[in-house]
């Protein structure tokens, strides 16, 4: 076998032109449609018209030009089946053994500002997965490329062998098939918005790979980093990394939540980070004073962390941040000085995130969990207080500071994983109990962590408390104010040993469970 004729139609030009002529060269006849058989008729490469093959003009302004028998069968027909080569020799049809095709740019064109319906919709190709599938079917004749990348080894296997391998071919074939099942997610995506139907009784999702990772949360586990076609900006998929060591599956799961965390406030905030728990959250009035606050949280935890701040990191921030083994820094910006600084220390991950989004932009994002033999969909958890969410429910109301770090303690529970306890003073985390079967052992993890930091401080549960034993807990330890849910049917216990003990609590009606 040898390649005799190859079908080229491709939107995107890349190298197309180098390969036809290589490929006339080798005595392959190239045929051709629209602005592809028109770019290499001006570069003087030999090709002729789709409409030469199939007897039949391009019509419906190119919607129609190889859907059409005389293609279809040059690339379908089983070339040692007897009935098959009898049937193409009858009807006067030759075989096409190479097909060469990218698709229309939907997804580019869907990420343009303000895309109209209609643009989109013409831009679904169906003539070249048609093509393409119809090829890769019969992958055991037929080589089919749908990536540029793959131009040179085809090149000189026929420049060698005058065909592919069959190894080859499979392994296009099955490149194919990813890509047109990925291109067609992202249609069967766009619709899904455009209806306002995220929740679809079927859901195809597709993934590009970012990189191969060394390993996964152990050394025995494979893993792979991948991330959406159109990811929006301000998270980890977009951020650009500015120096150090190639990330692990750990650090980005890590640099996941610190910056889930983070965008939670619009005034200067550091969160550190470990095993995807706040260690250390602070707010202050620029983004050295919310370091300061966070490292103080949890002098001991933040070391080996990830640090992620919302604004730019500059010279006296990098300085501290240079004093401490860290394993990624996240932030909008660096300074040049900044960078200058933390550049001494080779190994540390610098990540310039850009502008974060806005609460709006997250609240379009959906989280998916795997399970075995299937996987959980649900929405982002991205809810904030409103003034009308809070409730007093103590005797005593919330003075104005505690109201206030009342509201930062709430915004940060939500990202620790349940049963959360956590507490905060000063604009800073305190002590967080994470990850308990029981609210009581969160508390007493919380208070232990703060130790004398928690007289004085307000308390964030991210779920009810099933009785009084967590509000006693509490005041023994001298803390003064609490948020949390409300709903239990024991909350009249709850509230009357805050009342006994001169506490104010406020219950939102909102749960925040993470696991």
């Amino acid at each position: 076998m040898a390649i005799r004729r190859a079908l080229v139609s491709v939107s995107d030009k890349t190298g197309i032109v180098d390969l036809c002529r290589e490929l006339a060269q080798q005595g392959v006849q190239v045929i051709s449609t629209g602005g592809t058989k028109t770019l290499l008729e001006k570069e003087n490469v030999p090709v002729i018209g789709i409409s030469e093959v199939t007897g039949f003009p391009e019509i419906l302004d190119g919607r129609v030009k190889t859907l059409h028998p005389a293609v279809h069968s040059g690339l379908l027909a089983i070339r040692d089946d007897a009935e098959h080569i009898k049937a193409m020799e009858e009807l006067n049809l030759d075989y096409i053994d190479l097909v060469v095709v990218n698709l229309y740019p939907f997804k580019e064109t869907i990420s343009k500002p303000n895309v109209s319906y209609e643009d989109a919709i013409e831009n679904i190709d169906i003539g070249g997965p048609t093509m393409l599938r119809s090829a890769a079917k019969n992958h055991a004749f037929v080589t089919v490329v749908v990536d540029a990348g793959d131009y040179a080894q085809v090149l000189e296997e026929v420049r060698s062998n005058g065909d592919t391998t069959l190894e080859t071919r499979k392994r296009l074939a099955a490149k194919v098939f990813r890509h047109t099942s990925a291109y067609d997610a992202l249609i069967s995506d766009y619709f899904a918005k455009q209806l306002d139907n995220p929740l679809p009784e079927s859901l195809t999702v597709t993934y590009e790979k970012v990189q191969e990772l060394r390993y996964g949360e152990n050394p025995h586990q494979k893993a792979a980093f991948y991330r959406k076609p159109l990811s929006s900006a301000g998270n980890i998929t977009s951020a650009e990394q500015l120096h150090g060591k190639e990330l692990s599956y750990n650090n980005i799961n890590d640099a996941n939540a610190a910056l889930a965390i983070v965008k939670e406030f619009n005034e200067p905030a550091v969160v550190a980070v470990k095993h995807m728990n706040p260690c250390g959250v602070g707010i202050g009035a620029d983004i050295d004073e919310a370091y300061v606050k966070a490292y103080e949280s949890d002098p001991t935890s933040i070391f080996g962390g990830i640090i992620a701040a919302n604004r730019t990191i500059g010279a006296d921030t990098a300085t501290r941040l240079s004093e401490l083994f860290l394993e990624i820094i996240i932030a909008p910006e660096f300074t040049p000085e900044a960078l200058e600084i933390l550049q001494r220390k080779k190994n540390i991950r610098l990540m310039r995130i850009g502008e974060l989004p806005s609460a709006a932009e997250r609240n379009s994002e959906w989280l998916v969990t795997s399970v075995e033999g299937g996987m959980l969909v649900q929405q982002s958890d991205v809810h904030s207080l409103s003034d009308g969410d809070i409730t007093v429910v103590s005797d005593r109301k919330p003075t104005d500071e505690e109201l206030k770090q009342l509201l930062f303690a709430w915004k940060v529970v939500k990202h620790v994983k349940s049963n959360a306890i956590l507490l905060a003073s000063d604009n800073m985390t305190v002590g967080v109990g994470a990850g308990q079967m029981n609210r009581v052992g969160a508390a007493r993890i919380a208070i232990e962590q703060a130790g004398d930091k928690a007289k004085g401080a307000v308390l964030a549960s991210d779920a009810f408390f099933p009785m009084g034993d967590t509000v006693e807990l509490a005041a023994k330890a001298g803390i003064t104010a609490i948020i949390q849910p409300g709903g239990s049917i024991k909350d009249a216990e709850s509230i009357a040993v805050a009342n006994a003990n001169n506490i104010a609590m406020i219950v939102t009606g909102v749960r925040h469970f993470k696991h």
